[in-house]
């Protein structure tokens, strides 16, 4: 999707309550379904978010119970997200400090 088109769906996406939002939602995964190419991936966090808030919808939990939680677990993903990244840098300082020819002594 090019730059334009993207910031001009967002902009719009901005202005709506939350709960048109999911009706947004639910067509765009209507019309993924009918017409996409490939797959929308997501991180695997990410499907476990979006398969909780499904449920909650499909519960009829109300909307201001789904954005509090969801919000904590955008909170909690981040947090992952970050001790992921940590921990994957610090193997690779292993890796490269394994890997260094030690100098002669």
């Amino acid at each position: 999707m090019n730059e334009v088109l993207n910031e001009r769906i967002r902009r719009r996406l901005e202005t709506l309550p939350e709960d048109k939002l999911y009706q947004v939602l639910d067509y765009i995964e209507f019309l993924e379904s009918r017409f996409a190419t490939r797959a929308a991936g997501a991180p695997a966090f990410q499907k476990v978010a979006e398969t909780l808030e499904d449920t909650m919808r499909a519960g009829r939990v109300p909307l201001n119970i789904i954005k509090g939680t969801m919000d904590a677990v955008g909170k909690a993903g981040k947090f992952f997200e970050g001790l992921a990244a940590a921990g994957k840098a610090a193997a690779t300082e292993v890796k490269r400090q394994v890997e260094e020819p030690k100098p002669p002594e």
